[in-house]
């Protein structure tokens, strides 16, 4: 793979994981839109996110300790605050592993690489997180979490196997419908995407390890670790906004994208194959 490639997916996987903008519809766009560039494939595409997941554990490592400690009592047949949080993040991620697990075996993920895809996902779900965040109440934290609102985030969650949907902007859609405060809405998101990104991480090295292709694992590997400095600073903004302001600002940006797609896809603005 091109080392300008390589660079691109990394940038561009570390900015938009944690921003609700779909970082799985942006990794598509860079072979889509620069068409002297193959498809990277959806093995370098979990590659980069496992980059992120170490972002998140380093930015979030008070709550990994938390985290851990909660698994300890856990073990110890003692259930506290801390291992009920992560028996609702356990059962929160088990929809999209399954659903994940059945898109890719029967092969529909290849199908929803398009730009069509990815500009209606973005118009769709952009309209579903302006109505959750303008409308959703501020009134819960990240304590206050149920199995019921994990359960629903979970499911919601599912949606974010469509390039386009965002796992981050589903989840924080479904969090502001239930009346979580913005910031918690993103922990809630981020923290969820530990165990997500784990199995998909665990899935993939294992493929890697298994083609004995010691280029695409060194990239990969590179790739990765570019990702995760890349994602520490879009975790950052991400807290940073969501503390100040709304979520208008990601539903703008969604919108925008998906009418030039669109206008892409339909020929009213021409891709030249020389991108």
């Amino acid at each position: 793979m091109p080392i300008e490639q390589l660079l691109t997916l990394a940038i561009v996987q570390g900015l938009t994981e944690f921003l609700p903008v779909s970082s799985s519809g942006h990794l598509n766009l860079v072979h889509l839109l620069m068409t002297r560039w193959e498809d990277q494939g959806p093995l370098m595409d979990v590659a980069v996110h496992v980059g992120s997941l170490g972002a998140v554990m380093i930015y979030f490592w008070r709550d990994m300790v938390m985290l851990l400690a909660g698994l300890g009592n856990l073990l110890r047949g003692k259930m506290t605050s801390e291992g009920r949080l992560l028996l609702y993040l356990i059962v929160a991620t088990l929809p999209i592993l399954a659903v994940g697990y059945a898109v890719v075996q029967s092969g529909l993920l290849a199908d929803l690489r398009t730009l069509a895809v990815i500009a209606w996902a973005n118009l769709g779900f952009a309209v579903l997180l302006w109505m959750a965040d303008a409308n959703g109440l501020t009134i819960r934290r990240i304590e206050h979490t149920s199995l019921f609102d994990a359960a629903l985030i979970g499911l919601a969650q599912v949606f974010s196997v469509i390039p386009g949907a965002s796992r981050t902007g589903v989840t924080m859609t479904m969090a502001r419908f239930l009346g979580y405060e913005r910031p918690d809405a993103a922990r809630i998101s981020m923290l969820l995407s530990i165990p997500t990104i784990l199995a998909l991480g665990l899935a993939t090295g294992y493929e890697l390890q298994a083609t004995g292709d010691l280029a695409l694992q060194e990239d990969a590997i590179l790739a990765a670790g570019l990702s995760g400095i890349a994602a520490l600073l879009s975790i950052w903004v991400m807290m940073a906004l969501m503390r100040r302001t709304t979520m208008f600002v990601f539903v703008v940006y969604r919108f925008v994208l998906g009418a030039v797609l669109l206008a892409i896809v339909y020929g009213i603005i021409p891709l030249g194959q020389g991108s």
